[in-house]
């Protein structure tokens, strides 16, 4: 079970790390408040805790995804709407 979660905390650190190139305020300024994060809570034991802290990262990332979505479509919408 450990290595299962293990596997998990990693794959959302990469799956992170793949968003924060495109985040608004610089890929840098993302490395170093999600590394700061994973950093807080890296003598985390307890598998109950853990599995929140990676739920809480889904989140994280379910909202880059939507940040990205709305910069596209307000992109898109300049194109063809000029203001």
């Amino acid at each position: 079970m450990a290595v299962n979660l293990r596997y998990q905390v990693r794959q959302l650190y990469k799956n992170l790390m793949f968003l924060g190139r495109e985040y608004p305020k610089g890929q840098d300024y993302f490395r170093q408040r999600c590394k700061a994060a994973f950093v807080k809570h890296k003598d985390e034991t307890d598998p109950e805790v853990i599995k929140m802290l990676i739920a809480r990262g889904d989140y994280v990332i379910k909202e880059l995804e939507a940040l990205y979505m709305l910069r596209k479509y307000r992109t898109l919408k300049k194109r063809y709407y000029p203001s």
